[in-house]
Protein backbone atom coordinates (compact mmCIF):
# COMPACT_ATOMS: atom_id res chain seq x y z
CA UNK A 1 0.00 0.00 0.00
CA UNK A 2 1.36 3.39 -1.01
CA UNK A 3 1.17 5.82 1.87
CA UNK A 4 2.21 9.38 2.50
CA UNK A 5 1.84 11.25 5.77
CA UNK A 6 -0.02 14.54 6.17
CA UNK A 7 1.77 17.60 7.42
CA UNK A 8 3.09 17.80 10.97
CA UNK A 9 0.57 20.57 11.69
CA UNK A 10 -2.33 18.28 10.88
CA UNK A 11 -0.83 15.43 12.92
CA UNK A 12 -1.01 17.52 16.10
CA UNK A 13 -4.72 18.26 15.69
CA UNK A 14 -6.34 14.85 15.31
CA UNK A 15 -10.12 14.93 15.61
CA UNK A 16 -11.26 11.47 14.49
CA UNK A 17 -9.29 8.24 14.35
CA UNK A 18 -10.91 4.96 13.28
CA UNK A 19 -8.95 1.72 13.46
CA UNK A 20 -9.64 -1.78 12.10
CA UNK A 21 -13.33 -1.10 11.52
CA UNK A 22 -15.29 -4.08 10.23
CA UNK A 23 -18.87 -4.55 9.09
CA UNK A 24 -20.55 -7.58 7.56
CA UNK A 25 -23.97 -7.81 5.93
CA UNK A 26 -24.72 -11.52 5.79
CA UNK A 27 -22.19 -13.05 3.42
CA UNK A 28 -20.89 -9.65 2.30
CA UNK A 29 -17.87 -8.23 4.13
CA UNK A 30 -18.40 -4.49 3.53
CA UNK A 31 -15.49 -3.40 5.74
CA UNK A 32 -12.52 -5.62 6.52
CA UNK A 33 -10.41 -3.60 8.95
CA UNK A 34 -10.52 -0.04 7.57
CA UNK A 35 -8.57 2.84 9.12
CA UNK A 36 -9.27 6.56 8.84
CA UNK A 37 -7.82 9.73 10.38
CA UNK A 38 -9.25 13.23 9.97
CA UNK A 39 -7.64 16.33 11.46
CA UNK A 40 -8.86 19.80 12.32
CA UNK A 41 -8.55 22.28 9.46
CA UNK A 42 -8.15 19.48 6.93
CA UNK A 43 -10.25 18.15 4.05
CA UNK A 44 -9.86 14.40 3.63
CA UNK A 45 -11.36 12.84 0.50
CA UNK A 46 -12.58 9.26 0.84
CA UNK A 47 -12.58 7.57 -2.56
CA UNK A 48 -12.97 4.13 -4.04
CA UNK A 49 -14.94 2.16 -6.58
CA UNK A 50 -18.54 1.08 -6.01
CA UNK A 51 -18.57 -1.50 -3.22
CA UNK A 52 -15.25 -0.33 -1.78
CA UNK A 53 -16.80 0.34 1.63
CA UNK A 54 -16.93 4.15 1.60
CA UNK A 55 -20.62 4.43 2.45
CA UNK A 56 -20.39 1.77 5.15
CA UNK A 57 -17.44 3.48 6.84
CA UNK A 58 -19.25 6.82 6.76
CA UNK A 59 -22.38 5.21 8.20
CA UNK A 60 -20.31 3.70 11.01
CA UNK A 61 -18.82 7.11 11.84
CA UNK A 62 -22.15 8.96 11.57
CA UNK A 63 -24.05 6.34 13.59
CA UNK A 64 -26.31 5.16 10.78
CA UNK A 65 -24.99 1.64 11.40
CA UNK A 66 -22.99 0.08 14.22
CA UNK A 67 -19.61 -1.40 13.29
CA UNK A 68 -19.07 -5.07 14.14
CA UNK A 69 -15.58 -4.42 15.51
CA UNK A 70 -12.82 -1.85 15.57
CA UNK A 71 -12.24 1.32 17.55
CA UNK A 72 -13.11 4.98 17.04
CA UNK A 73 -11.46 7.83 18.92
CA UNK A 74 -12.67 11.42 18.94
CA UNK A 75 -10.32 14.11 20.27
CA UNK A 76 -8.05 11.29 21.38
CA UNK A 77 -10.67 9.54 23.52
CA UNK A 78 -12.33 6.19 22.72
CA UNK A 79 -16.00 6.62 21.83
CA UNK A 80 -18.87 4.33 20.96
CA UNK A 81 -21.09 5.35 18.04
CA UNK A 82 -24.13 3.16 17.49
CA UNK A 83 -26.77 5.72 16.46
CA UNK A 84 -26.87 9.18 14.86
CA UNK A 85 -27.45 10.87 18.21
CA UNK A 86 -24.09 9.55 19.44
CA UNK A 87 -22.28 11.17 16.51
CA UNK A 88 -24.19 14.43 16.87
CA UNK A 89 -23.38 14.63 20.57
CA UNK A 90 -19.68 14.36 19.73
CA UNK A 91 -19.92 17.12 17.12
CA UNK A 92 -20.05 15.00 13.96
CA UNK A 93 -22.60 16.13 11.39
CA UNK A 94 -23.35 14.58 8.00
CA UNK A 95 -24.79 16.15 4.86
CA UNK A 96 -26.13 13.26 2.82
CA UNK A 97 -26.57 13.33 -0.93
CA UNK A 98 -30.37 13.72 -0.71
CA UNK A 99 -29.82 16.91 1.42
CA UNK A 100 -33.07 16.29 3.40
CA UNK A 101 -34.38 19.79 2.69
CA UNK A 102 -38.06 20.75 2.74
CA UNK A 103 -38.54 22.32 -0.69
CA UNK A 104 -41.83 24.00 0.21
CA UNK A 105 -40.21 25.92 3.10
CA UNK A 106 -37.98 28.96 2.72
CA UNK A 107 -34.25 29.12 3.42
CA UNK A 108 -34.68 30.49 6.95
CA UNK A 109 -37.12 27.72 7.92
CA UNK A 110 -34.84 25.03 6.47
CA UNK A 111 -31.78 26.33 8.29
CA UNK A 112 -33.59 26.28 11.64
CA UNK A 113 -35.71 23.17 11.08
CA UNK A 114 -35.92 21.35 14.41
CA UNK A 115 -34.11 24.11 16.30
CA UNK A 116 -36.45 27.05 15.84
CA UNK A 117 -35.97 30.14 18.02
CA UNK A 118 -39.02 30.78 20.20
CA UNK A 119 -40.03 33.43 22.69
CA UNK A 120 -42.98 32.58 24.89
CA UNK A 121 -44.01 29.85 22.46
CA UNK A 122 -43.94 32.25 19.48
CA UNK A 123 -41.49 31.74 16.63
CA UNK A 124 -38.73 34.33 16.59
CA UNK A 125 -38.92 34.97 12.85
CA UNK A 126 -36.83 38.13 12.87
CA UNK A 127 -34.14 36.56 15.03
CA UNK A 128 -33.99 33.44 12.83
CA UNK A 129 -33.80 35.48 9.64
CA UNK A 130 -30.98 37.60 11.04
CA UNK A 131 -29.08 34.48 12.13
CA UNK A 132 -29.63 32.92 8.70
CA UNK A 133 -28.30 36.00 6.90
CA UNK A 134 -25.28 36.22 9.20
CA UNK A 135 -24.43 32.54 8.76
CA UNK A 136 -24.75 32.60 4.97
CA UNK A 137 -22.71 35.80 4.78
CA UNK A 138 -19.94 34.29 6.94
CA UNK A 139 -19.73 31.41 4.44
CA UNK A 140 -19.93 33.77 1.45
CA UNK A 141 -23.08 32.00 0.27
CA UNK A 142 -25.06 34.34 -1.96
CA UNK A 143 -28.82 33.84 -1.87
CA UNK A 144 -30.77 36.93 -2.87
CA UNK A 145 -33.95 36.15 -0.95
CA UNK A 146 -33.70 33.99 2.17
CA UNK A 147 -37.51 33.92 2.27
CA UNK A 148 -37.67 32.18 -1.11
CA UNK A 149 -38.72 28.51 -1.02
CA UNK A 150 -35.84 26.07 -1.41
CA UNK A 151 -37.57 24.68 -4.52
CA UNK A 152 -36.71 27.96 -6.29
CA UNK A 153 -32.96 27.66 -5.63
CA UNK A 154 -30.27 26.23 -7.87
CA UNK A 155 -28.66 22.90 -7.06
CA UNK A 156 -25.54 24.62 -5.77
CA UNK A 157 -27.55 26.92 -3.54
CA UNK A 158 -29.50 23.99 -2.10
CA UNK A 159 -26.25 22.19 -1.31
CA UNK A 160 -24.95 25.36 0.34
CA UNK A 161 -28.09 25.63 2.48
CA UNK A 162 -27.73 22.01 3.59
CA UNK A 163 -24.08 22.56 4.55
CA UNK A 164 -24.89 25.83 6.34
CA UNK A 165 -27.65 24.09 8.31
CA UNK A 166 -25.13 21.50 9.47
CA UNK A 167 -23.01 24.28 10.98
CA UNK A 168 -25.74 25.62 13.26
CA UNK A 169 -24.93 22.98 15.84
CA UNK A 170 -21.27 24.10 15.90
CA UNK A 171 -19.83 20.73 14.85
CA UNK A 172 -16.18 19.71 15.04
CA UNK A 173 -16.39 17.45 11.99
CA UNK A 174 -18.49 17.64 8.83
CA UNK A 175 -19.06 14.68 6.50
CA UNK A 176 -20.12 15.56 2.94
CA UNK A 177 -21.59 12.79 0.81
CA UNK A 178 -21.09 13.51 -2.92
CA UNK A 179 -21.77 17.25 -2.52
CA UNK A 180 -21.16 18.06 -6.19
CA UNK A 181 -23.13 15.20 -7.74
CA UNK A 182 -25.38 16.37 -10.59
CA UNK A 183 -24.17 19.99 -10.33
CA UNK A 184 -23.01 22.13 -13.24
CA UNK A 185 -19.53 23.60 -13.51
CA UNK A 186 -20.34 26.95 -11.89
CA UNK A 187 -22.39 25.38 -9.09
CA UNK A 188 -19.65 22.84 -8.43
CA UNK A 189 -17.10 25.63 -8.08
CA UNK A 190 -19.35 27.37 -5.55
CA UNK A 191 -19.71 24.24 -3.42
CA UNK A 192 -15.98 23.45 -3.54
CA UNK A 193 -15.24 27.02 -2.43
CA UNK A 194 -17.62 26.49 0.48
CA UNK A 195 -15.79 23.27 1.42
CA UNK A 196 -12.58 25.31 1.52
CA UNK A 197 -14.22 27.79 3.87
CA UNK A 198 -15.14 24.94 6.23
CA UNK A 199 -11.44 24.09 6.39
CA UNK A 200 -10.59 27.74 7.09
CA UNK A 201 -12.97 27.58 10.08
CA UNK A 202 -10.80 24.80 11.51
CA UNK A 203 -13.33 22.03 10.95
CA UNK A 204 -12.37 18.46 10.14
CA UNK A 205 -13.99 17.71 6.77
CA UNK A 206 -14.53 14.26 5.27
CA UNK A 207 -15.51 14.44 1.60
CA UNK A 208 -16.90 11.40 -0.22
CA UNK A 209 -16.69 11.78 -3.99
CA UNK A 210 -16.29 9.88 -7.25
CA UNK A 211 -15.05 13.01 -9.02
CA UNK A 212 -11.25 13.02 -8.81
CA UNK A 213 -11.06 16.51 -10.31
CA UNK A 214 -13.11 17.83 -7.39
CA UNK A 215 -11.07 15.77 -4.96
CA UNK A 216 -7.79 17.17 -6.26
CA UNK A 217 -9.18 20.71 -6.26
CA UNK A 218 -10.17 20.87 -2.59
CA UNK A 219 -8.68 18.02 -0.52
CA UNK A 220 -5.51 17.93 1.56
CA UNK A 221 -5.36 14.12 1.68
CA UNK A 222 -6.95 11.29 -0.25
CA UNK A 223 -7.80 8.01 1.49
CA UNK A 224 -8.54 5.13 -0.88
CA UNK A 225 -10.65 2.12 0.06
CA UNK A 226 -10.76 -1.06 -2.00
CA UNK A 227 -12.77 -4.15 -1.12
CA UNK A 228 -13.32 -2.85 2.42
CA UNK A 229 -9.64 -2.23 3.12
CA UNK A 230 -7.26 0.71 2.91
CA UNK A 231 -5.44 0.92 -0.41
CA UNK A 232 -3.67 4.25 0.03
CA UNK A 233 -3.36 7.44 2.05
CA UNK A 234 -1.95 10.26 -0.08
CA UNK A 235 -1.06 13.91 0.31
CA UNK A 236 -3.06 15.35 -2.57
CA UNK A 237 -0.58 18.01 -3.66
CA UNK A 238 2.20 15.42 -3.84
CA UNK A 239 0.31 12.69 -5.67
CA UNK A 240 -0.66 12.29 -9.32
CA UNK A 241 -4.16 11.36 -10.38
CA UNK A 242 -2.73 8.24 -12.02
CA UNK A 243 -1.39 7.06 -8.64
CA UNK A 244 -4.79 7.52 -7.02
CA UNK A 245 -6.56 5.71 -9.87
CA UNK A 246 -4.06 2.85 -9.58
CA UNK A 247 -4.86 2.50 -5.87
CA UNK A 248 -8.62 2.53 -6.59
CA UNK A 249 -8.35 -0.16 -9.26
CA UNK A 250 -5.82 -2.32 -7.46
CA UNK A 251 -3.00 -1.70 -9.92
CA UNK A 252 -0.75 -0.35 -7.14
CA UNK A 253 1.71 -2.94 -5.92
CA UNK A 254 0.59 -4.28 -2.59
CA UNK A 255 -2.93 -2.87 -2.85
CA UNK A 256 -5.64 -5.14 -1.49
Amino acid sequence: MTSQKPTARAETQGVLSARAVTKRYGAVQALAGADLDVHAGEVVALVGDNGAGKSTLVKAISGAVAADSGTIEFDGKPVRITRPQDAQALGITTVFQDLALCENLDVVANLHLGSEARTGGVLGEIRMERAARDLLASLDVRIRDVRAPVAALSGGQRQSVAIARALLGKPRMVILDEPTAALGVEQTAQVLALVGRLRERGLAVLLISHNLADVRAVSDRVVVLRLGRNAGDFVTAQTSQETIVAAITGATAGAA
